[in-house]
């Protein structure tokens, strides 16, 4: 358009066309920029100020995953007063070897005869060469000179083919396989290597699937125990079953450790595996939506994933009152701690009205700085970010978020069910993915199995040569089942 040419109504028209099409340009770009700030803010979450593992960090992330825990002042290594422990001799060793001098070591006179002074003792611990025994079972068959007719004895129960394996192989090879997550085919070269007893594939998952078998009335009971528990944990981690997403959901207390794969996450597959439906004590956990579902229990969140979400607004974010969060939920922890070790039930009244003031207060300079939305009339509810999300949950679910402080034998995180749900990582770290739904299977309740007798202080080869034997190990309930 020629500008001195035109009209004034053709100018009017072209300033509002050029009026709209800034608006719709300040629009995008606000669109933009929100969008922009989304994405630096997922790509500026790690380890220590979110819920992600340390392993997703990558080599040499910087920054490193943060401590929460306060410097002790102490230089580090042992302390004074420490108790060191180092090999010591024992009364009783296997085999002594003498070592005596023949001749005088300046004028070589012989020195056979003659008495001895003293005797230094030195002792060596050492692993023999192991080597597969081969029991050979021979059932004598006998005429009886009477009658005439030949008796044959009776081969023991555990001996039922002509060549095979005992227990013993079996034992190695589960704890191999799945207590310290060798695959298959690694746990059988471990075999060869060091016992010189190779066996195939084949026979391992045999052996695996006769354990999973034997200890299905262990399991119940495990449930049962903490079904029947003050305090339990709960959590779940992403896995792999035959090439599809999967979850591996945990439940335990700090003596029983219950697994369980699903293809969901969340009320299917907890009503499913029948725990939380049941489950009246305290349930801890990391506020997934589904948890909130079950109301005849009570519910304890996990404060290190507050912590950590704390760290993000605080230094993402900016915003003062997280770090005066963090620094509040600190001093309870210690308060409480501090309250325990002196013997305490309890804090004082006044201390917890006081501790619950301030939280209240922090949270109300919180909302202040993350106000709720204006509705914009689109459907569905306005984003309210992660600020703004975790000062509502504080608020909403501030008993939760304060139990430990209210009663003692809660928790102030949920690092039980995350310690004893790490196995998996790590197994899929070493392994890769289940194969196939028996597979995993197998694995939950043989691993559940060994961590709960881990707990109690059960030898774990001897636990699995009963499994497999089948008259598993039957773990403490009555006095474990109530500890959390």
């Amino acid at each position: 358009m020629d500008l001195a040419a035109a009209t004034r109504e053709e100018l009017i028209a072209l300033i509002e066309r050029l009026l709209e099409r800034v608006l719709v340009l300040e629009a995008q770009n606000k669109e933009l920029a929100a969008r922009i700030k989304e994405l630096e803010h997922q790509r500026a979450l790690d380890s220590h100020n979110s819920g992600k593992p340390p392993s997703s960090d990558g080599p040499g992330v910087k920054p490193h995953p943060k401590s929460q825990r306060k410097s002790s002042g102490r230089k580090p290594g042992g302390q004074p007063g420490h108790v060191g422990r180092s090999l010591r001799l024992i009364d009783d060793p296997d085999e002594v070897k003498v070592h005596t001098p023949s001749r005088c070591k300046v004028c070589h006179q012989s020195l056979e005869q003659v008495p001895v002074v003293r005797c230094e003792r030195r002792q060596v611990v050492d692993i023999p060469p192991v080597k597969a025994v081969v029991v050979e079972h021979q059932a004598e068959t006998k005429r009886c000179p009477c009658c005439g007719v030949e008796t044959s004895a009776s081969f023991p129960d555990e001996v039922a083919a002509a060549v095979q394996y005992g227990h013993e192989v079996a034992t190695v090879a589960v704890y191999l396989n799945q207590g310290q997550l060798l695959p298959l085919e690694r746990a059988c070269e471990v075999m060869a290597d060091l016992f010189s007893c190779p066996i195939a594939e084949g026979t391992l998952a045999s052996a695996v699937g006769r354990c999973h078998e034997r200890l299905a009335e262990t399991e119940a009971a495990i449930k049962r125990g903490i079904k029947k528990a003050e305090v339990a944990h709960f959590d779940e981690t992403g896995t792999n079953v035959e090439g599809k997403n999967s979850w591996l959901h945990v439940a335990s207390t700090a003596a029983l450790t219950f697994y369980a794969v699903e293809q969901k996450r969340g009320r299917e597959a907890m009503d499913k595996i029948g725990i939380l439906p049941d489950f009246q004590g305290r349930a801890i956990h990391d506020s997934l939506p589904s948890y909130w579902q079950y109301a005849k229990c009570e519910h304890g969140l996990c404060n290190a994933h507050h912590l950590r979400e704390l760290t993000f607004v605080e230094e993402e974010l900016t915003q003062p009152w997280a770090k005066d969060l963090k620094e509040l939920l600190l001093e309870i922890k210690q308060a409480v701690d501090g309250a325990r070790d002196r013997g305490a039930a309890e804090l004082s009244n006044e201390m917890k009205r006081e501790f619950a003031a301030r939280y209240d207060s922090i949270l109300e300079v919180g909302l202040k700085a993350n106000p709720p939305p204006e509705r914009t009339g689109k459907r569905g509810r306005p984003k309210r970010g992660k600020a703004g999300n975790l000062v509502d949950r504080l608020r909403e679910h501030k008993g939760a978020t304060l139990a430990f402080m209210e009663d003692f034998a809660v928790p102030f995180d949920n690092n039980q069910a995350e310690r004893d749900i790490r196995m998996m990582k790590v197994r899929q770290k070493i392994s890769g993915c289940f194969r196939t739904t028996d597979g995993a299977e197998q694995f939950s309740r043989i691993r559940g199995y060994i961590s709960t007798l881990r707990k109690q202080g059960v030898p774990i080869l001897a636990a699995l040569r009963q499994a497999i034997a089948g008259t598993p190990f039957a773990p403490a309930m009555a006095l474990y089942a109530q500890q959390s």
